[in-house]
């Protein structure tokens, strides 16, 4: 959740003038609205959170959609932590909202679960253009038992190995293709004085991105389905342990330094460091580009700033053009309401547009559709955008970061848990006995 809104505040900085203009189209915030023709259900409810890049964009859609004068839309949007506990509070009362923001995974599953949310899978066979619109591994973390119960709202956000081009020149070595490659770049840079990898560690969601990576090239995407599923034995599965005794051993071989505990990305820490050539790594999400152009400028410019997927592993049974990361954000519309089938209708019609797709492309994001990659092409940042796409377009599997996939308790436990892990104050198999206590 703070990884988007860092990312998308980083898009917004960066791509000032196109979201500035589209916002004088009439987004107001949090008591933004807009009507068209008459209704006899009132407004449709339409909730999310304040971006000064998203507002603009959904505003934009809920103006297009009210054309058609059949509806009245209303937009209102809340800081994070005012969203969470407003939604929770509000949801299976008759003041929950018609269409509503969340994150996909664990967040949207605890609403499906207790029925609060509409299904949508009938709706899209009925309108097979919508339902083909999306990339199929984004569009997946809006499931829950198989079924949609939301639609990508926004840019996708894979994690990526970005790496200093000059440091890397300095040291004659080639980004690394395999996880061989990557230990023997560590090794080198080390030898030079170089940290190999910025790391965060301060904060245990910059730590878990190893793990997400390792087990999915170690055991396959389905190796943490089984977690998300509550499988017995998940946490404690062979391909488990490995990542996390991975993990554990990048940290011992001095992989990260030896003050990673103490830096902080929210500061720009581990970026800053990349960024300067003290480090010659970084993995982080794709909201580290727009920072890295808002921060460190003349790193950009200069053409040093280069990117990369995460390594294979050999023997493992994972497939190396899978990703991780936060697929997207996601709007779904809540059940049982006079409002249903409407916002059923705007959801659909609306994020499917390719009008909304390209205000996603003015704003710096990357739609989560198909078929945009010559408009990317042409858009600002267009190398990292069309990279980007590409990547996550040819991905089997996109796996959701498993601090959202998971109930907020476990999301909690696990990254307190990874920062033990990566200090040694904790094994493998502890780690595993204490996840697998966490429901």
């Amino acid at each position: 959740m703070r990884r988007h809104s860092r990312w998308m505040r980083g898009a917004g900085c960066l791509f000032a003038t196109a979201v500035l203009a589209m916002a004088a189209t009439g987004c107001k915030g949090s008591d933004s609205k807009n009507s068209g023709g008459s209704g006899s259900s009132g407004p449709v409810q339409v909730w999310a959170l304040q971006d000064p890049s998203n507002q603009p964009i959904i505003q934009a859609g809920i103006d297009a959609y009210g054309k058609s004068g059949k509806s009245k839309l209303e937009l209102q949007t809340f800081t994070n932590d005012a969203y969470k506990q407003k939604l929770q509070v509000s949801m299976g009362s008759p003041n929950a909202p018609d269409v509503f923001f969340n994150w996909g995974g664990g967040n949207l599953a605890q609403y499906v679960k207790a029925g609060q949310v509409a299904d949508l899978t009938d709706a899209l066979a009925k309108n097979t253009e919508a339902a083909g619109a999306f990339l199929p591994s984004v569009l997946d973390v809006g499931k829950v038992d198989g079924k949609q119960y939301g639609l990508p709202m926004n840019g996708i956000q894979p994690v990526v190995l970005y790496y200093n081009k000059k440091v890397f020149s300095d040291a004659g070595v080639q980004p690394p293709k395999t996880y061989d490659d990557l230990l023997a770049a560590v090794d080198r840079f080390k030898a030079k004085g170089v940290i190999p990898i910025a790391l965060a560690g301060s904060q245990g969601w910059t730590e878990l991105m190893y793990l997400e990576y390792l087990l999915d090239r170690v055991g396959g995407p389905g190796k943490f389905a089984d977690i998300v599923a509550g499988k017995d034995g998940a946490w404690k599965d062979p391909a488990v342990i490995k990542a996390l005794s991975m993990c554990q051993e990048l940290a011992k071989r001095g992989a990260f330094g030896a003050n990673f505990s103490s830096i902080n990305y929210d500061n720009t820490g581990s970026s800053k460091l990349l960024a300067t050539g003290k480090a010659a790594m970084h993995l982080m999400g794709a909201w580290d580009y727009p920072s890295q152009v808002n921060n460190n400028p003349d790193f950009v410019k200069a053409g040093n700033l280069g990117w990369t997927e995460f390594p294979s592993v050999a023997g493992g049974s994972g497939d190396p053009k899978d990703v991780v990361g936060n697929p997207s954000n996601y709007f779904s519309v809540r059940s049982g309401g006079k409002n249903t089938d409407t916002a059923v209708d705007f959801v659909i019609k609306t994020l499917s547009s390719s009008a909304y797709s390209d205000d996603l492309i003015k704003a710096g994001q990357v739609p989560a559709v198909k078929g945009v990659e010559s408009k990317l092409a042409s858009s600002p940042s267009a190398d990292f955008a069309v990279w980007t796409y590409q990547l996550v377009s040819n991905a089997p599997s996109f796996t959701q970061s498993w601090d959202q996939a998971l109930s907020p308790a476990a999301g909690t436990e696990l990254n307190a848990n990874m920062q033990k892990l990566f200090l040694s104050q904790i094994t493998p198999d502890a780690f595993a006995d204490a996840m697998a206590k966490v429901k």
